[in-house]
């Protein structure tokens, strides 16, 4: 990528702000490195890793990368043989729990959310960190860096030495120092070169024998290791010895024990680097209220509300551009500081950034091409060293880019032609254009030449692009207006600081014709614009309103269905507990009979009671009048003829007519029994001719839906529901069902494909058409 493009449109500035989000130097050394790639598959990867890690970030708002740090060097120094320091040790054992730490919480992550994380779950599963090397090291050195006693019996051995002999020099110098207070400058202990030493004055030297370590500034005191310590020092200093060759020897193990694991935890580290870079991206994204941009290689460009991440989010404007299928060349007039220099960075940036893996600030829905160069002429370029003018500058820097210019570059001129004659500047950035146009180029360009408005106007591919500026203000909007080429102010800036009419009415005089009608269309365009602008502004507001009023309603209508499934979810369970009740008593009463007919004893009593008991139980499984909806009296047939079957409707029992008593009253057997019913108790009904199962069909077509809503649902519950309205569906005779899932995560919809899938009457399963919810709805089919 073109080094003086990156530079001048301040994409190391993008970089900086990216390691700030970063957990260690690993990802800095990676963003270190980053560079804008002009391969469209290479960039879409990258974006991907980036949009999965602002998913994560989304769901759990931070990741788990304590302890982790770059301990590359102390693996190469062990893997040729190098003592690895305690610090060293401790670090890599913190980084070594950091991966595992990381690898679990990706892992789980994807398996509890059901997440499709591909390329944080390759990076992740390349992660193997060695827990007996951690374990070791633990064991041996404390967080502070220290060799702790258990790391070998023979250093808790030689501390205790060390612990014995301190303790025996320190209470013969106290005992010293309490007996010759008056012979020392201080009644202190110190310590030179590693001895422990007391302050004698100089004219008691001879009282304490021993050995000078060292003296005053004045020479008044002399710091003397007593004769009678020297032996007990030496002891400590032998231990002390012993300690640091104990020590020197555990460390030389652990070397050697991570030698052996130092490939496995470079590629960890590796893979950690990128974990620390694609969430440093995620972060950095959040940050700036960056989403993912639809990437081609087209030259298509769409950005909506683009804005530019080095300026404070508070004060930005954001910008609309445009490069469609046959536009490949914007050329942006304005007054100066009118926000024309800022709307070509912009779109430079931002590309830089896409084709960097990066997010870039913009409403959703915009899309980025992916060029192999970008090329930029911005700013004042002279060059005192070089005895270049502006303008020689510029030219320079436009050879360069004329020579390495292709179809698949993007070319990004500011003030083109400027520094030099009008006429000729003018003449001249045509014909650059035109050289660069004809070669493919995307390109974007800001001047002052009104020669400049009529090119786009001329030629295919090319549109006219303008800066607002607010004349009652005297101050620019910053605003980008497409399709609108500026227009001179001069005149109405002038009026406004209150230059003489006459003036202006005479310069007028000098502009040709052309001029003025050009100006006037021009201001015509502006109004029409902003006339454009309120009525879609409007429009907006009301289709957010109508939004807000839908959701509303769907909210409420949810709410109702909720209850209403409440409600019938209670009189079910107690319509099941009355049915449940009466059936154990007609079961008991059935039972006394046969009891009665294997005794051979009936007496009529007992039957009446019985068939009394039995009117009863069936008696409560009718509902109360008040509880019914009266419908108005049919007439029915209630002749019937020996042998008919027929129900006794008080009992709730069928049997059928042994003779016909009176026109009113019928011989009828059931079961055991023989009574006299009333033709209006008797209800004549068909043979069965083969026994079926009992499916109250009209209650499921009652209260089973066409449609499941899952929204809102947690996922176990959702599942559940799922599996129970599936087979009641199937009872209620629906040919085809729709489940409601929502888009959200997919979790929902991907439990439900699942569960589809492993249930046997399912003919066939899809997502909803346009008109039946998108992705939000799958339809299913019954066999």
């Amino acid at each position: 990528m073109n080094e003086h493009a990156l530079r001048i449109l301040e994409y190391e500035k993008i970089k900086q702000q990216l390691m700030h989000h970063t957990a260690s130097s690993l990802g800095k050394g990676l963003i270190h490195e980053l560079t804008p790639s002009g391969d469209l598959d290479k960039v879409i990867k990258m974006q991907e890793a980036t949009d999965e890690g602002t998913t994560v970030l989304r769901l759990k708002g931070s990741v788990p990368f304590g302890g982790i740090t770059d301990v590359r060097p102390a693996l190469k120094r062990s893997k040729i043989g190098g003592l690895l320091q305690a610090r060293e040790l401790i670090d890599l054992a913190d980084t070594i729990r950091g991966a595992r730490l990381m690898k679990k919480f990706i892992l789980n992550l994807i398996e509890d959310q059901e997440l499709e994380l591909p390329i944080l779950q390759e990076c992740t599963e390349t992660i193997d960190p060695p827990g007996e090397l951690e374990r070791k090291i633990r064991r041996a050195i404390d967080d502070q860096g220290g060799v702790m006693d258990s790391a070998s019996p023979a250093l808790r051995h030689i501390r205790g030495q060390i612990r014995t002999c301190d303790s025996r020099v320190k209470q013969k110098l106290e005992n010293i120092v309490r007996s010759s207070g008056k012979m020392l400058s201080e009644t202190l202990i110190t310590i030179r070169n590693d001895r422990q030493v007391i302050p004698v004055k100089q004219q008691y030297r001879a009282s304490f024998g021993g050995i000078v370590h060292d003296q005053s500034a004045s020479g008044a005191t002399l710091f003397i290791e007593p004769q009678a310590i020297v032996d007990l020092n030496n002891q400590l200093s032998e231990a002390r010895a012993k300690e640091r060759h104990e020590i020197e020897r555990i460390l030389r193990v652990l070397s050697e024990e991570t030698s052996e694991y130092a490939e496995v935890m470079l590629e960890n580290i590796e893979a950690l680097a990128q974990l620390d870079f694609i969430f440093a991206k995620a972060g950095y994204a959040h940050e700036i209220k960056a989403t993912r941009p639809k990437l081609n290689d087209q030259g298509i460009i769409r950005l909506k509300k683009a804005r530019h991440p080095l300026i404070d989010r508070q004060r930005v404007v954001p910008i609309d551009v445009l490069f469609d299928e046959h536009t490949h060349a914007l050329i942006i007039t304005g007054p100066n500081t009118g926000g024309k220099t800022v709307s070509l960075k912009t779109t430079g940036l931002l590309t830089l950034m896409a084709q960097s893996g990066l997010q870039i600030p913009v409403d959703e829905g915009s899309e980025a091409s992916v060029f192999r160069e970008v090329f930029a002429d911005i700013g004042d370029e002279q060059s005192i060293e070089q005895s270049l003018s502006t303008f020689s500058s510029h030219m320079t820097n436009i050879v360069t880019i004329l020579k390495r210019v292709d179809f698949n570059s993007l070319v990004l001129f500011d003030e083109l032609g400027a520094g030099t004659d009008p006429q000729e500047g003018a003449a001249l950035s045509m014909s650059i254009l035109d050289a660069v146009y004809g070669k493919g180029a995307t390109i974007v360009c800001t001047t002052h030449y009104s020669e400049l408005k009529a090119y786009a106007y001329e030629r295919q591919g090319v549109m006219n692009a303008s800066v607002e500026f607010d004349v009652e203000t005297l101050s620019p909007t910053y605003r980008l207006l497409l399709g609108v080429p500026g227009r001179s102010n001069a005149f109405e800036i002038s009026r406004k600081l209150g230059l003489p009419a006459e003036i202006i009415a005479g310069a007028k005089l000098q502009i040709s014709t052309e001029t003025n009608q050009v100006d006037k269309m021009i201001a015509s365009l502006e109004q029409n614009r902003k006339t454009a602008e309120r009525e879609e502004e409007r429009a907006r507001k009301l289709k957010l309103e109508v939004e807000a009023r839908e959701a509303d309603l769907t909210k409420k209508l949810n709410e109702l269905e909720r209850s209403k499934e409440e409600i019938l979810n209670k009189a079910r369970e107690k319509a099941e507990r009355a049915l449940s009740g009466a059936r154990r008593e007609a079961e008991e009463i059935i039972e006394e009979l046969r009891n009665y007919q294997h005794s051979g004893n009936v007496k009529e009593h007992q039957l009446i009671d019985a068939k009394t008991k039995l009117a009863h139980a069936l008696d409560s499984l009718q509902p109360k009048d008040s509880d019914q909806v009266k419908k108005p009296e049919q007439k029915l047939d209630r002749s019937f003829h020996p042998g008919d079957t027929v129900k006794i409707i008080s009992f709730g029992q069928e049997g059928y007519i042994v003779s016909k008593i009176s026109d009113q009253d019928y011989l009828v057997q059931a079961g055991i029994l023989k009574m006299n019913v009333k033709a209006n108790d008797l209800k004549r009904i068909k043979e069965k001719k083969q026994a079926k199962p009992v499916v109250n069909v009209r209650t499921a077509t009652q209260t089973v839906r066409p449609e499941l809503d899952l929204r809102g649902e947690r996922y176990e519950d959702a599942m559940r529901r799922v599996e129970k309205y599936l087979d009641e569906a199937m009872l209620a005779g629906y040919a085809r069902v729709s489940i409601i899932h929502g888009k959200g995560t997919g979790a929902l919809r991907k439990g439900v494909t699942k569960l589809i899938d492993r249930h046997p009457r399912v003919k066939n399963a899809r997502l909803g058409s346009q008109g039946e919810g998108g992705s939000g709805v799958t339809v299913v089919e019954f066999k």
